[in-house]
């Protein structure tokens, strides 16, 4: 039986709070510095209180390490694991290969996405080197995925739902090149979601100011069993940026799906945390932030992957023009069980291909009122912002409960009360009273009082009472009884919890090795002289300096497995894109020019600076 679990993202300790209370076994959030999201970092405080609530419920914390290193950023980074491992986090999501070697506490290491793990023998190195799991490359299929949980013994994570970078993680320089903002180093500036025009060797557009590189979010709700199948462990949803809004209502639906399977093959899957979560809302996925949907390459490579239109949130279909639009008032033939409200935000893909929003000020049924005049088309509606449901979001959504049995019985000066809650903790709590029969049945009484547990981790699931006899105990006795019976609950979990720690290093095979070795090589993001030293150990050629400190002309920027030619129907492969004259490359606003090329051998697009 294997343990199963989903993983939240958690922006600050707010939304790491409301995913653990929606379900999430773990959660990931940035630390104080180091994290590839430099705008979600948390302090060290908020990380150990985030610690404590996750724990009561056997939940996990990881905490992203996950950009490169500068040499003179290391002792900081000693120090700054140092304090989170102090706080009791269970895990580091790293990238620079110097972690792997420096003399840390014996904190677990996670292989973060940014190492680019796409082989089994990359993911046998990492385990090799002590790193109890992987987080694979968002890329690879189930049939790969599968293969490399055959080849390694080591614990597979997997995206399952949000953004989608259009470059293999670890290996885009967009940023850096263009705008001296690393995506290395956490400061990604988007270049995948800008708008281009595709050109052709005469420097004529094919296609003016669209979004091309531009990917819809991944959503693999529907794909959850084979994925477990193939060998996942642990669901990741991204989203460290995203407010807790999003947060609660992705968790939960995931929370929800990935329990209805664990429940149908209790032999194979266990959740890998305590505790149920009750939702005051349905989860609804389309609703939350996307471009659109996709699948991306888990189980074909032929579907359309991009939004081309836009890179922000289109969110839910939800009807169509009756008629072409000018003006404030007008009819939308709403789908079925599709109720609209004041302040909802609807948008549109116009004419032009590019997308158009606009506000509700009120609806009568199917008939809606703009805040402006609007001009639409003959078209397929979208709500993009849902005041209803983000109304209900921003209250209390969940409650995460797990059971407790109480056996109320009598000692000699009093009486007892034990409570043995779900993970299988045992305690006893005493009071000294004196005895007195009742006048009327008391058992009523008794479970009003000790049900109050309204605010705590627990809910009762069952009263036992063992009394010699029909007795009066005072409220204020079984109200304190069971206060101590949770406090030393609590404190059990405290003390019980034990972190993850680092497993042991073992020797690399020289094929296990060599996957460490990449063209060009500063693709190896080295930037420091104790991950130099680990290739030196290993064997390997030194690697060149890390793109950010190199700053190559004319360089490789981007590593595709997402083909522009594939999304446009024109694939080299098939008469229809070898009519398509290359090269083509791709232009900015500002006249700044990239090129592309296609190596249809590894089915991949490479993006140059030129």
């Amino acid at each position: 039986m294997r343990k199963i679990e989903l993983l939240a993202p958690a922006r600050n300790l707010n939304c790491g709070l409301e995913a653990i209370k929606h379900g999430a076994d773990a959660v990931y959030i940035g630390g104080p510095s180091f994290g590839a999201r430099s705008a979600a970092a948390n302090s060290i405080e908020d990380i150990a209180t985030l610690c404590r609530q996750a724990h009561l419920y056997g939940a996990k914390v990881y905490v992203a390490l996950n950009t490169i290193i500068k040499e003179d950023e290391l002792s900081e980074a000693v120090r700054v694991i140092n304090a989170l491992y102090a706080a009791k986090v269970d895990a580091l999501i790293v990238q620079d290969l110097a972690l792997l070697r420096l003399d840390l506490p014996p904190i677990a290491l996670h292989a973060s996405t940014q190492m680019d793990n796409r082989t089994a023998d990359k993911v046998k190195f990492l385990q090799n080197e002590g790193l109890t799991q992987v987080v694979l490359a968002r890329e690879l299929s189930l049939k790969q995925i599968r293969h490399i949980y055959d080849q390694t013994d080591v614990s597979l994570e997997a995206f399952v739902h949000g953004a989608l970078c259009v470059s293999y993680s670890g290996r885009c320089y967009a940023s850096q090149h263009c705008f001296g903002r690393s995506a290395n180093r956490g400061e990604c500036a988007q270049f995948c979601r800008m708008a281009f025009d595709l050109v052709d060797p005469y420097d004529r557009p094919l296609l003016k100011e669209r979004h091309l590189l531009s990917l819809k979010d991944m959503c693999r709700i529907d794909h959850l069993e084979a994925m477990l199948d193939a060998g996942v462990s642990s669901f990741k949803i991204e989203g460290r940026l995203k407010d807790v809004a999003y947060v609660k209502n992705v968790t939960a639906a995931y929370r929800q799906a990935l329990d209805a399977i664990i429940a149908r093959r209790p032999d194979d899957f266990c959740r890998s945390s305590y505790g149920t979560s009750v939702y005051t809302f349905t989860p609804q996925l389309q609703k939350s932030f996307n471009r659109g949907f996709t699948d991306y390459f888990l189980t074909t490579a032929t579907m359309s992957m991009a939004n081309h239109a836009t890179p922000k949130s289109i969110g839910e279909p939800i009807g169509q023009t009756t008629r072409p639009v000018k003006g404030r008032v007008f009819d939308i033939l709403l789908h079925k069980d599709t109720t609209l409200a004041a302040g909802d935000g609807l948008c549109f893909i116009d004419d032009n291909g590019r997308l158009q929003g606009f506000r509700l000020n009120r609806c009568e049924g199917s008939k809606c009122f703009a805040a402006s005049e609007v001009t639409i088309p003959r078209t397929l509606l979208y709500r993009n912002h849902d005041a209803a449901f983000e109304r209900l979001l921003s209250g209390p959504t969940a409650t995460r409960t797990m059971w407790l049995d109480f056996c109320l019985g009598e000692t000699e000066s009093g009486y007892a009360l034990t409570a043995k809650d779900e993970i299988g903790y045992e305690v006893t709590a005493y009071a000294d009273c004196v005895k007195e029969e009742a006048r009327s049945p008391q058992a009523d009484q008794c479970r009003k009082q000790l049900s109050k547990l309204g605010g705590t981790a627990f809910a009762l699931r069952r009263l036992d009472i063992a009394l010699c006899g029909n007795r009066f105990i005072p409220a204020s006795v079984l109200a304190g009884l069971r206060r101590e019976a949770v406090e030393q609950l609590l404190a059990l979990h405290e003390s019980a919890y034990h972190t993850e720690q680092r497993s042991p290093r073992h020797s690399h095979t020289a094929e296990e090795a060599h996957c460490l070795v990449t063209s060009p090589s500063y693709q190896a993001n080295v930037a420091n002289s104790v991950a130099e030293r680990l290739f030196e150990s290993l064997a390997l050629p030194r690697p060149a300096k890390a793109f950010e400190l190199a700053k190559p002309e004319k360089p490789l920027i981007m590593t595709c497995r997402y083909c522009l030619r594939r999304e446009l129907h024109c694939c080299l492969k098939t008469p229809q894109g070898r009519s398509v004259q290359g090269p083509l490359s791709l232009r900015l606003a500002d006249g700044r020019k990239f090129s592309l090329k296609f190596d249809c051998t590894q089915c991949q697009m490479q993006i140059y600076a030129e």
